[in-house]
């Protein structure tokens, strides 16, 4: 597992990079992974659009700047994405925008076709499902974490409806949409500051 987790890094790129990546795949009418078409660039550029609101827009309260700034271990946080991945639109920002906070905090991003062996050791119920993020030890190499695909209360969510009705529908996929633009990273925030306490008790808890 370290082995592929450090190739893995080594052909990772940091997030500016990576939004530069996405908003380059826009002018090209492109995406990212092995698959290319005209829907999974469409979706890139719709991603592009969200992520650029995003970046501006989360917001952080005063309490969960102290706890980021609390956390005092040295990691990477490792994210598995694509461009055309609607769920990470919405995701890399808020977890990008935490991780500025820290500086004892690494954030690095991957493409999940580009690093297949990576993405089997990190499935969700046996599927490649992103984003994912992998919170490693600097100083171990040792996986401490993982996040993803979705925040818990989007994940409740798929789970229900999944369970009443077999599959996603598109009615559904845009319904999730709006629960992301509604909540506007909050769980994400909150699901962070519950998953970094696990690690050290020093770092406070949402109220």
């Amino acid at each position: 597992m370290k082995s592929i987790i450090k190739e893995s890094l080594e052909r990772s790129m940091s997030y500016e990079a990576y939004r530069a990546l996405v908003k380059q795949l826009v002018d090209e009418h492109s995406n990212t992974g092995v698959s290319k078409s005209e829907e999974l660039a469409d979706f890139t550029k719709l991603n592009e659009r969200r992520m650029k609101r995003w970046d501006k827009t989360i917001k952080l309260t005063e309490q969960a700047k102290r706890c980021m700034k609390d956390f005092q271990q040295n990691v990477t946080w490792l994210v598995i994405t694509e461009s055309w991945c609607g769920d990470a639109a919405h995701v890399l920002p808020v977890l990008y925008k935490m991780a500025s906070l820290n500086d004892n905090i690494d954030f690095k991003v991957v493409i999940r076709d580009e690093n297949l062996k990576l993405m089997d050791l990190f499935l969700t119920n046996g599927s490649a499902s992103i984003p994912k993020l992998i919170v490693i030890d600097n100083h171990t190499g040792e996986v401490l974490k993982t996040y993803g695909p979705r925040p818990s209360e989007a994940a409740n969510y798929v789970k229900r409806f999944k369970a009443k009705n077999g599959k996603l529908t598109p009615a559904f996929k845009a319904d999730l949409q709006y629960w992301y633009n509604d909540n506007k990273g909050e769980n994400v925030i909150d699901d962070i500051i519950q998953m970094l306490g696990k690690l050290q008790t020093t770092v406070c808890q949402q109220t």
